[in-house]
């Protein structure tokens, strides 16, 4: 599992880099990822109530977290040796 675009999306979210996340979001091949930084771009820019803005803040870092464990456990895990 590549976990770059996570690293990125963590890295663009942290700095306020709107413009790297939104091209991260065209570019990625997660598309649950590509939703969630769809959604909070959009809250973002258009919501009035903050704490929307918040929510959907806390969704995509919850799922970058999410897919970054997932991306550590995958490499942690040693592969099956079969021997005749």
């Amino acid at each position: 599992m590549n976990t770059i675009d996570y690293d990125k999306a963590l890295y663009y979210t942290y700095r306020s880099e709107w413009d790297n996340l939104l091209i991260l979001m065209v570019r990625t091949k997660d598309d649950l990822l590509s939703k969630k930084i769809e959604h909070f771009l959009h809250a973002y820019n258009f919501e009035k109530d903050y704490s929307i803005v918040q929510k959907r803040l806390n969704a995509l870092l919850r799922y970058i977290e999410h897919a970054l464990e997932i991306g550590e456990e995958e490499t942690t895990i040693e592969p099956h040796v079969y021997y005749r």
